[in-house]
């Protein structure tokens, strides 16, 4: 999801939004005694050190403004290390992320809009590093993979849906949309982290820059879900599109390899997965023209519970109560969502605009139960064992 496309919320709606998400003031948002404090407000992103040792680095942050931010650590060429979106006014947050040395920016979006206040810090070191458990080497390599993975399986059921827009095929190019979709939404935050894939394959109308103009502009899946399901045809600039996309996509089918993976990032990228849930899919914002919100919804639980399942060997030892936490809590949410589709072995889900009120607040507090223990996750990767 491109960041964005999400719509202003008002500071009321904030409060709302925090509750979906998680982001509510907790005892551990102030961090730890060598935290970095991140002070945000709606014109400012205060940073209590600029420069700061290498590996482990804990932000504690505080939203003082009275717009909804997000908060990025990011290498100067703005790929992105690491974020945590949807702080809502006067609340708090963690993030913990592992740094190499060298230089970064610490970004505050106010408005979740633009590209941010800045401040430019740096990890500094060189000294021997902390030796780093074996296992989550491996639970790195095995999610790279499982990226690749998703990644490879994904152009072909694109090139499905490009076929039939190109085509001309409208009900072809309807059924084979959503299933388009389900590897991106998987490793989204891998994506994202490229900075400038996303925007142009998954961004909504509403998150184009002030001076995009849609018709020439936009471009990606969500410009072809409104020709196929609003405008109901298929025109010159469709099957452009359609060509388009295509490109877009192998092109982020051959960066995924290279993408910074960390064991941090796979953990903080779950709570991603979840926070593009509560902001996207439970509200239907995301597939606002199609209503195949729950395929997506779907595929970012199982993103985010293939990397918890990877980092689960480490966090369980350190952390076991919270391990048990997110046991029960992914099944819970797993268990919601199959009420939603005919078998558990297919992706055919309900039309999310049949999906009733007294249901879709039932997915929210699934995913509201779910987003505050795996936002915990990170430092539970990093931390010593508990006894």
């Amino acid at each position: 999801m491109h960041r964005a496309r999400l719509p202003l919320v008002s500071v009321a709606a904030a409060a709302a939004l925090a509750a979906v998400t998680g982001c509510t003031e907790k005892s551990d948002g102030d961090g730890g005694p060598g935290a970095i404090r991140v002070t945000a407000s709606d014109d400012a992103c205060e940073v209590s050190k600029k420069e700061f040792p290498a590996g482990h680095v804990e932000l504690a942050v505080e939203n003082k403004g009275s717009k909804v931010t997000e908060v990025y650590v990011l290498f100067p060429d703005d790929r992105i290390v690491t974020e945590r979106e949807n702080i809502g006014p006067g609340t708090k947050q963690t993030l913990t992320a592992e740094v190499k040395a060298g230089d970064y920016r610490i970004a505050c979006k106010p408005g979740m809009k633009g590209d941010g206040i800045r401040q430019d810090v740096k990890a500094t070191g060189g000294g021997k590093a902390a030796r780093r458990d074996p296992r989550l080497d491996r639970a790195v390599a095995a999610y790279r993979a499982y990226a690749q993975a998703q990644a490879d399986a994904t152009l072909p059921k694109v090139k499905v849906f490009t076929d039939a827009v190109r085509a001309g095929d409208l009900a072809a190019a309807k059924k084979a949309y959503a299933p388009s979709r389900i590897g991106w939404e998987r490793t989204e935050p891998v994506a994202e982290s490229f900075g400038d894939i996303d925007p142009k394959v998954d961004v909504r109308e509403d998150g184009l820059d002030d001076d995009q103009d849609p018709e020439k502009d936009w471009t990606g899946w969500h410009r072809l879900e409104r020709a196929l399901w609003q405008d109901k045809k298929i025109g010159k600039r469709e099957k452009d599109l359609a060509t388009r996309l295509d490109k877009d996509l192998t092109d982020w089918q051959k960066r995924v390899g290279k993408a910074e993976i960390t064991p941090t990032s796979m953990a903080n990228g779950a709570k991603e997965l979840l926070d593009e849930v509560a902001t996207g899919k439970v509200t239907g914002e995301e597939e606002r023209y199609s209503h195949t919100d729950l395929v997506d919804f779907k595929a970012n639980v199982e993103g985010a519970e293939k990397a918890y399942a990877l980092l689960k060997p480490v966090a369980s030892e350190n952390d076991p109560k919270l391990t048990r936490e997110l046991d029960r809590r992914f099944a819970a949410l797993d268990k919601l969502l199959d009420r939603h589709r005919e078998d558990t072995s297919s992706y055919d889900f309900t039309s999310y605009d049949k999906v009733g009120k007294a249901d879709r607040k039932e997915l929210q507090d699934g995913v509201n139960a779910l987003a505050e223990p795996l936002s915990k996750l990170a430092a539970a990767v990093v931390a010593s064992p508990k006894k």
